[in-house]
């Protein structure tokens, strides 16, 4: 576990997605949970060595397997915004460990097979603001990875979780993206004041800035490709050769490269298909 400001920490051990955890005069503001359920153990137990108040409570970043597998065993209090909790609602109440080739990490763990999901008890649409010491913690929408991704940002400290808005050194999750959108959320993080925060990824920890700029560069050739096909009005199979063009910008060997080249494509073809193919079921599913 690795501090990153006063009683701010990320932790960037465990398969799947980066955690963060915020101690509080009142408890414990946990961020994210990982998808395994004896990383969740020993994620638990590693909490439990934290000074801060009794209470606990958990943020979803948004609604992807990765970072919402794990969270009963947090056995805590679950905050995410209205449209991730609208996903839960719709979702069978137990999860089935059946791959879809989606790319994500979850999909290589195994053990997964069974496990309840656990629906948020507490959502907004907007902002909510938790106040649990002497700095305001503040939830806020940003949606481009998804419509229920959001920002955990602490303004006085200068400290930003964004989720998948930038994701390191391996290609984002597209199938549920809104690219323009998403573009916007990268703008804002490139402005003031967020020039002056520590940005925390939630794949791949913290981030130097360069790398938001870069994420916004690859998302604005990609939809640029994107709307070329569909100008050509171009069937979902055709964006098979873009996701392997687009793989090219990211350096993986073995299993990873594999992953990374099935990421983008599943990605692809599900956002082409919602966007641009006429005909297309749009609903989201967020997986």
């Amino acid at each position: 576990m690795e501090a990153i400001g006063q009683n701010v920490f990320v932790e960037n051990q465990y398969s799947g997605v980066t955690l963060g955890v915020i101690s509080q005069p009142r408890g414990l503001i946990q961020i994210d949970a990982p998808p395994s359920p004896e990383d969740g153990r020993a994620w638990r137990a590693a909490l439990m060595n934290l000074n801060g108040g009794p209470e606990r409570v958990l943020v979803n970043l948004d609604s992807h397997p990765d970072r919402t597998l794990g969270v009963r065993a947090m056995d805590c209090t679950v905050i995410a915004h209205e449209k991730t909790a609208q996903i839960f609602r719709s979702r069978p109440s137990a999860f089935k460990a059946q791959s879809e080739d989606s790319g994500a990490d979850w999909e290589v763990i195994a053990g997964l097979g069974g496990i309840r999901w656990v629906q948020p008890e507490i959502s907004f649409t907007h902002n909510l603001i938790l106040h649990w010491g002497n700095t305001p913690v503040l939830l806020e929408s940003h949606p481009g990875p998804s419509a229920g991704a959001i920002w955990v940002i602490l303004p006085e400290e200068k400290i930003v979780f964004v989720g998948d808005a930038v994701v390191k050194n391996q290609p984002p999750f597209l199938a549920n993206a809104d690219l323009p959108a998403w573009l916007e959320a990268l703008d804002l993080l490139q402005r003031k004041p967020y020039r002056d925060y520590t940005i925390v990824s939630g794949r791949g920890g913290v981030l130097q800035t360069d790398l938001v700029k870069s994420q916004a560069d690859f998302l604005k050739e990609l939809l640029k490709k994107l709307e070329k096909l569909a100008t050509k009005q171009s069937p979902p199979e055709a964006v098979e050769g873009l996701a392997h063009e687009m793989a090219a910008n990211f350096k993986a060997s073995g299993a990873h490269s594999k992953q990374y080249s099935q990421r983008l494509q599943y990605g692809l073809q599900r956002y082409y298909s919602r966007h641009y193919h006429s005909g297309a079921n749009t609903a989201s599913d967020e997986e």
